[in-house]
């Protein structure tokens, strides 16, 4: 199975192209439905795929968590997705798939990894309503595939939030609004939930306004509206809005694309681009930087976003 993610570094040139590449896994044959539903996940995330091995029970675990595996010396929480999802079913997970983002390394455990599809954000589309409800959430993403087969990419954010105990509430009571920054107005866009959750925790710490979006797309038609409204109003785009706050992975137009289009319309001069990923990786914000990304920060380290977001405001004020 190491062979399926052979020459992954090289998958890097494929940002600034709105393209992706995605791990297709199945979690087992539900019971209730009867049907195997696929799965994916970004492989810039997947560290490797391998047999799982055994499994160390732990006291006090969340309920989907199976307990931890020494990975080479190192302890890593497991969790059996097909549980976590709600997927009845009798076959035993034999697969684990070792994902690695923004600086934690788990474990998920699957039915079985099929292949990696090269696919372009605009195929991957917001997930209908009813979907979304019936998924609880965690589903970002869906694409049909030429062979008809549905495909639903999980938000492995959320399932990180979902099985991590660590209580943040002190993160952003030490969150401090700045005098001189008070009023002033962030564009974000974001397609996890958790995410768009902690971004608005953290600039309602910091009393900033803030317009949302939950995809690149979106995200991009609204500041389009916005800059054409500036223009109606004589009045510079900067003025509207004082800077962007864009994650990486969103269907239809993920963020570098977005990134380059606000980069490329000199109506948006002067308006900072800030990257908040998962995809921590020194190769992702080597590519973020080559499509104009003024600064790059990690998700779920409010201290950390609060710093870049304040650091980023007060430098646009002086241009």
């Amino acid at each position: 199975m190491s062979d399926l993610l052979k020459k992954i570094d090289a998958r890097t040139k494929l940002a600034g192209t709105n393209k992706l590449e995605i791990l297709l896994f199945t979690l087992g044959l539900d019971q209730r439905s009867g049907r195997r539903e696929n799965f994916g996940i970004n492989v810039f995330k997947v560290r490797e795929v391998m047999r799982t091995p055994e499994i160390t029970q732990a006291p006090e675990m969340p309920p989907a968590v199976e307990g931890m595996v020494s990975l080479r010396g190192t302890l890593i929480p497991v969790i059996d997705l097909a549980k976590y999802v709600g997927v009845q079913t009798e076959s035993k997970s034999d697969i684990m798939i070792v994902s690695e983002y923004n600086g934690h390394t788990q474990g998920f455990l699957v039915e079985a990894v099929d292949t990696i599809l090269r696919l372009d954000w605009s195929q991957m589309r917001v997930p209908p309503e009813m979907l979304n409800n019936n998924m609880r959430g965690l589903v970002t993403a869906v694409t049909e595939l030429d062979s008809g087969k549905l495909v639903m990419m999980l938000d492995v954010e959320k399932v990180l939030a979902e099985t991590n105990d660590y209580d943040d509430s002190a993160d952003f009571k030490a969150i401090q609004p700045q005098p001189d920054l008070v009023g002033k107005t962030v564009f974000f866009a974001d397609d996890s939930a958790v995410a768009r959750k902690q971004i608005t925790r953290t600039l309602d710490a910091l009393q900033l306004n803030y317009i949302e979006a939950i995809n690149g797309k979106r995200a991009w038609d609204e500041l389009q509206r916005l800059a054409a409204q500036a223009d109606a109003m004589g009045k510079p785009m900067r003025d509207l809005v004082q800077m962007i706050l864009t994650d990486v992975e969103m269907p239809e137009m993920d963020g570098y694309i977005l990134t380059k289009s606000v980069k490329g319309d000199p109506r948006f001069a002067g308006i900072p681009v800030l990257m908040h990923s998962s995809l921590s990786g020194g190769s992702n914000q080597k590519l973020g930087q080559s499509v104009g990304v003024d600064a790059y920060v990690s998700k779920f380290e409010p201290q950390k976003l609060t710093e870049a977001v304040v650091n980023m405001l007060r430098n646009a004020a002086t241009k």
